[in-house]
């Protein structure tokens, strides 16, 4: 980048720095001025919450300390060497290189320009330093210490040259091809997002939400809403074969999200493939809410969510037992549901199947870090003013686990170089943000997330009934994704420790949501079995066999046995007393935030 170059960038940021200053300061004006909890939410994502951990009691390891300090000055000494020979046009041997899957860096520029080369080794070195000195530190709380760590790394990658105009090359390069039209076309991205967001997080665009309509090219497998209540709608998806399995399948998706993860288009559809394999499916499709519905919790959820739906599945279909199946937060609600009903001796849950779902909340990764005794208070102090929880500041706070590639990453393609994102369903769908209500989130915070309570028996009671995981004595099919940043998949498997039946444990390849939508035809992702569930999670999977391909297969194979004999299929909304109310994907769905 020559002289020239570097005088046209000024030149364009200083002409638009105004009309973004303007554009900005009309946009918070228009915000309502809000009260003292949402002034408190945003701890959540304050970078000076580091400096508030590092009060707590800490000892220092001063040995350490100087070593890695005397360290960082013989690196940064032969930086300089080496910059100055590649300031006077010699061959520079780089002094440290970014971690390997470090994609933020991978411009020629970064590489072969001396200044940005120094830039980023000079990034590179500060983090290390950075990251050393927290090293040297000990905590007496081990999750204090999980806690700095965190919020180390999210300084250190929130001050990456990377995410800045100036010393971001490919930005630069953006600016001078476009003569200053990508600058606008950022302001215009930023300002948009801004309006759509509430004023506690930022919603930042992750894919174009033009390409996509719920029940279009999204959620169109045939079917029809059966049934609703102010929580939820329930589907009945239009059979695929003339005869299906006796036991259906109802799946109680989370209720953090929309459904449709499980409908995506019809080469992904969970729903689609079993349907193919002859079964009936139900889904329950949970209500964006509103805070008329606040008073509802965690119970009121269970009640009229999974327990409502399987009575009328049972009456529609005629079963005696039904395949329950959750997802997430679902697989969390679904087992309470079904330990709920076996207490009472009612038998109508003949299996179990949870994607990705914690019953153990003791190491519940790094979403665990989010949480202090203050920030608890803070969060429920929300959610009680408004009567929700507001389901973009849990996408937000989801994102940041994976800071550059959900956050930055498109910080830099939005914002700094004035591009739209491009079509992506899943992350559609991931941005399709779902309310909580306040009692839930409340309840549910406190029960599991921070004091654990259901692996505890009777702990957690409902209508005089206490909770006992021990009581699912239906046999449980437990998936989990070696990825996953969200639930982690040792913390899924020690989670089936505390159920009292035979368990089917599988692990898949990806994460959170690309290891369970791993459809049959074309999976990406192996999956690992062992048949011996013993107490070591590691222990397990040193055991376990890797097979390529999807794990639906084994999912079906595992299901056909508990699903009954053939019959007649059924048509969604011929029951008289269940007509259809709405064709899927029902009105619930389509509310977005």
């Amino acid at each position: 980048m020559d002289t020239n170059e570097q005088q046209k960038i000024l030149e364009n940021i200083n002409k638009y720095a105004h009309v973004f200053n303007a554009m900005v300061q009309d946009a918070l004006s228009k915000q309502t001025q809000q009260g003292s909890a949402e002034e408190h939410i945003s701890a959540l994502f304050d970078p000076n919450k580091l400096l508030s951990l590092m009060s707590d009691d800490v000892e220092i390891d001063s040995q350490k300390l100087l070593q890695s300090q005397m360290h960082f000055m013989e690196q940064q000494t032969s930086l300089w060497q080496e910059a100055s020979k590649a300031m006077m046009g010699e061959k520079f041997v780089p002094i440290v290189n970014e971690q390997r899957g470090d994609h933020r860096f991978k411009h020629d520029e970064w590489s072969e320009n001396p200044v940005f080369s120094y830039m980023k080794q000079a990034y590179l070195l500060n983090s290390q330093m950075l990251e050393s000195v927290v090293d040297a530190m000990s905590f007496k709380d081990t999750k204090t210490a999980e806690q700095i760590k965190f919020y180390t790394r999210q300084y250190i990658n929130s001050v990456s040259p990377t995410n800045y105009v100036l010393t971001n090359p490919e930005v630069c390069e953006e600016l001078l091809k476009t003569n200053g039209e990508s600058i606008i076309k950022g302001m215009q991205n930023f300002m948009s997002d801004l309006e759509k967001s509430p004023i506690e997080a930022l919603k930042i665009t992750q894919t174009d939400s033009d390409a996509f309509t719920v029940g279009e090219n999204l959620a169109n497998t045939p079917g029809a809403v059966v049934f609703q209540n102010e929580m939820m709608e329930l589907i009945h998806y239009r059979p695929k074969t003339t005869k299906t399995f006796t036991n259906p399948i109802l799946f109680t998706p989370p209720f953090i999200n929309k459904y449709y993860v499980l409908d995506l288009d019809q080469k992904k559809s969970m729903v689609k493939a079993l349907l193919e394999a002859g079964h009936e499916v139900f889904m329950i499709s949970w209500v964006n809410p509103e805070a008329d519905l606040s008073d509802n919790d965690f119970t009121d959820y269970m009640k009229l969510g999974p327990l409502a739906a399987l009575d009328v599945v049972c009456e529609i279909t005629k079963a005696k037992q039904v395949n329950l199946t959750g997802f997430c937060v679902g697989g969390t609600l679904s087992s309470v549901t079904t330990a709920y009903l076996r207490a009472q001796g009612d038998t109508r849950i003949g299996s179990l199947t949870l994607f990705t779902t914690l019953l153990d909340f003791a190491e519940p990764g790094e979403i665990g870090n989010y949480l202090t005794e203050d920030m608890l208070q803070m969060l429920e102090q929300n959610a009680e003013v408004k009567g929700i929880f507001d389901g973009r500041i849990l996408g937000l706070s989801f994102s940041l686990l994976r800071e550059n590639s959900l956050f930055w990453s498109f910080f830099i393609k939005n914002y700094l170089q004035g591009k739209d994102p491009a079509p992506f369903d899943i992350l559609y769908w991931n941005s399709d943000s779902t309310n909580i209500t306040a009692a839930c989130y409340k309840q549910y915070l406190r029960t599991t997330y921070w004091e654990n309570k259901l692996i505890t028996p009777g702990a957690f009671i409902i209508d005089n009934v206490p909770i006992d995981l021990s009581n699912i004595d239906v046999p449980v099919y437990s998936l989990a994704t070696i990825a996953d940043h969200i639930v982690l998949w040792q913390s899924a498997y020690q989670s089936m420790q505390h159920v009292g039946s035979d368990v089917r444990f599988v692990l898949a390849g990806s994460g959170h949501l690309a290891g369970v939508i791993n459809p049959i035809e074309g999976g990406k992702y192996p999956h690992w079995i062992n048949d011996e569930l013993g107490t070591d999670a590691e222990a397990w999977f040193a055991g376990a066999t890797q097979h390529e391909g999807s794990w639906w297969s084994d999912w079906h194979a595992w299901l056909a046995p508990k699903s009954g004999k053939s019959t007649k299929a059924l048509i969604p909304g011929s029951h008289p007393n269940y007509p259809s109310v709405y064709p899927a994907p029902g009105q619930y769905v389509l509310k977005r935030l």
